[in-house]
């Protein structure tokens, strides 16, 4: 097959029920379908892999053609998935300039280390609060921080995957 740069492109993988399970490579995704392990549900926005003889369509969303049972994906809280989750930008401000962690409620006072808690600041908004809470410094969060779904860490921040929506938005 022809190589390009089109190539590093991901492929949304789902269960026979359709809900999302992984991401692949559109190598691994091609070869799922070609052996009919799979079926591509939506291509690439017109990209195609060629080899000598044949063109296919590149894949963007393809189907196990078997049920695989999953253990349940949950998002590991690290500093890096709070940030993904707040679209890396400070949820007082806005800025996407030095940003760091933010306990809602200090830990000082009691505040835990979890998901509905922590929350992007930048430096300067995260040194302005204090220990306080955010009403306390009277400062407003943009949006209250939740624990995200596995579907939501599916998608890729850096490219959009339109094709990926219908199958996403539904599990977000």
């Amino acid at each position: 097959m022809g190589l390009s740069y089109t190539m590093n492109n991901r492929v949304l993988v789902l269960n026979q029920d359709d809900s999302p399970l992984m991401v692949c490579s559109v190598e691994r995704a091609f070869v799922l379908v070609f052996l009919n392990k799979s079926e591509m549900v939506r291509s690439a926005n017109g990209y195609k892999l060629h080899s000598i003889s044949h063109t296919y369509p590149m894949p963007s969303v393809i189907r196990l053609n078997r049920y695989v049972n999953a253990p349940y994906k949950g998002v590991a809280l690290t500093r890096q998935n709070v940030f993904k989750r707040d679209n890396f930008e400070c949820q007082y401000c806005g800025t996407r300039r030095d940003l760091t962690l933010d306990h809602v409620i200090p830990s000082s006072r009691g505040g835990q280390h979890n998901w509905t808690n922590l929350t992007t600041a930048c430096k300067r908004c995260n040194a302005k609060k204090g220990d306080y809470t955010p009403e306390e410094a009277q400062m407003v969060l943009k949006r209250k921080p939740y624990k995200p779904s596995y579907a939501l860490f599916l998608r890729d921040n850096n490219s959009p995957h339109n094709e990926w929506d219908d199958f996403l938005e539904k599990r977000i």
